[in-house]
């Protein structure tokens, strides 16, 4: 069977297997604990528009998890059905014709599993550079980075975590004025990766800076 879910999706489900693992580490009660597996079914297999018979029944195993070893194995059963984050070099300096040094940072380290975007500052260029796919669309956005040293709530997985201004400029209608939008994101994007449950709060932030 060929991957069927995305990063966000991975980690939505791991949240739910944590959820599980959490419930019956609090509760005996068989009607509470079973209320919990049918709620906690529901919402991974309503990520999906369209599943098969093969991929719900891969899903459904979730119900079984009831301690961290147990969500610990459901979670590596379910790394081959993960579409990794995939690009290259070459692909990701191709959104950014204008940034002629660039420095693309390696995959190689990076948990490719659960990763929705691509971020990193590039002290060459003195900005922050930012890629994902959304709807089979690559998108690059990059701005600049200013770090708040405090905690607030990042506009792309909505979590409290230390976060930073992070701002695009573009040329206005007006010749030579420009426009900047932007908002507070993560300072660590694997951190925040790791928070991304769906892809609504990213498409809405890059909707929003590229008006």
């Amino acid at each position: 069977m060929e991957a069927f879910m995305r990063a966000d999706q991975y980690q939505f489900i791991k949240k739910q297997a944590k959820k599980l693992v959490n419930g019956h580490s609090a509760a005996n009660d068989p009607a509470v604990l079973k209320a919990l597996k049918a709620m906690v079914l529901e919402s991974v297999i309503a990520l999906f528009s369209t599943i098969s018979d093969e991929q719900k029944l891969v899903l459904e195993s979730i119900i079984d998890v009831n301690d961290q070893e147990k969500a610990d194995i459901y979670i590596e059963n379910l790394q081959p059905y993960v579409t990794p984050f995939q690009t290259t070099e070459p692909m990701v300096k191709k959104l950014f014709p204008k940034a002629k040094k660039i420095k693309v940072p390696s995959l190689d380290h990076m948990d490719l599993l659960g990763t929705s975007y691509l971020s990193w500052f590039d002290p060459g260029t003195n900005k922050k550079y930012l890629v994902t796919k959304l709807d089979d669309q690559w998108i690059g956005l990059q701005g600049s980075f200013r770090p708040l040293n405090k905690k607030g709530i990042c506009a792309l997985c909505h979590q409290y975590e230390d976060v930073g201004m992070f701002l695009v400029e573009e040329k206005g209608k007006v010749q030579g004025t420009f426009t900047k939008r932007g908002n507070y994101i993560c300072r660590d994007a694997e951190v925040c990766n790791q928070h991304i449950v769906t892809l609504d709060h990213l498409g809405e932030f890059i909707d929003r800076v590229k008006k």
